[in-house]
């Protein structure tokens, strides 16, 4: 059966224009790549998930694009897919598509990659030709604050004042019971989503729409579990919206605080209220 899968993942990709790699510097799989369809000195790789040596298939196979820079070093350019032998052609397609999403340097135009240091910086490293040529002011000394001196000689420490708000002044937490019964009327929605859909994410405050953010944000989701978990892989984040704000789950309050939620690009599928 492993060989099945081993000629129906290479079919797919022979077909596709994919050429196999002489070599794998991470394992024993065989990893094909071409040219992105219109992105220049772009790749798409591809992990076939096949060993080098039985021909058997033996891992899952991954997608993702990858920059050449000048010195023809690979750089990532997105975050590794993972996908299912049957879903391989779709998934390089939402790669391909991701291109557009991934920064370009302002400087040579070359695209942009999360280094080792966790810094999103130019494939090129062109920074390096001209940041050298800049000169960094002195930075001013600072006069360190002197302690005031008893008449021995001796240093006494000076203590700050400490403030105390009035009684009637001071703010306490809202009760608790007080909160839980105001949830209890607010509104539920649940959608339907599925593994391999093709997602990004709108920006709502209760039941209104503050931002579609289909251009910015662009993943795949990985998983989908009972509870309504879902674990989605994000290829592409360009409008600085922070890991822990995304969304986890096919289901949301419709609360007054802003927040994000999944929209689905690669069907159609509307948000429908639940009791």
């Amino acid at each position: 059966m492993s060989k099945v899968i081993a000629a129906q993942i290479k079919n797919i990709l022979f077909h596709d224009g994919f050429i196999p790699h002489k070599s794998n510097a991470k394992g024993s799989t065989v990893i094909y790549s071409r040219n992105h369809p219109t992105a220049k000195f772009v790749r798409v790789v591809v992990n076939s998930g096949i060993d080098a040596k039985s021909g058997k298939f033996t891992a899952q196979p991954t997608v993702k694009l990858c920059y050449i820079n000048r010195k023809k070093s690979w750089r990532e350019i997105t975050t590794e897919i993972f996908t299912d032998p049957k879903k391989l052609a779709s998934t390089i397609k939402a790669q391909e598509a991701a291109e557009k999403f991934v920064k370009s340097c302002k400087h040579c135009k070359a695209k942009k990659f999360t280094a080792k240091s966790g810094n999103v910086v130019c494939a090129n490293a062109c920074w390096t030709a001209w940041s050298g040529k800049k000169k960094s002011a002195s930075p001013k000394k600072k006069n360190p604050q002197k302690a005031p001196v008893t008449k021995r000689g001796t240093f006494k420490a000076v203590k700050s004042p400490q403030k105390v708000t009035q009684k009637s002044q001071r703010n306490y937490p809202a009760n608790k019971s007080s909160q839980r019964r105001g949830q209890k009327n607010l509104q539920r929605f649940s959608q339907e989503i599925l593994p391999g859909d093709l997602v990004t994410i709108e920006k709502h405050e209760g039941i209104k729409i503050l931002e579609d953010l289909t251009g910015s944000v662009l993943g795949i989701v990985q998983k989908v579990m009972s509870n309504g978990a879902i674990t989605t892989s994000w290829t592409a984040n360009t409008a600085d919206v922070k890991e822990w704000m995304l969304p986890v789950r096919n289901t949301y309050v419709a609360d007054a605080l802003p927040a994000y939620r999944f929209k689905v690009l690669s069907r159609k599928v509307e948000w429908v209220e639940v009791a």
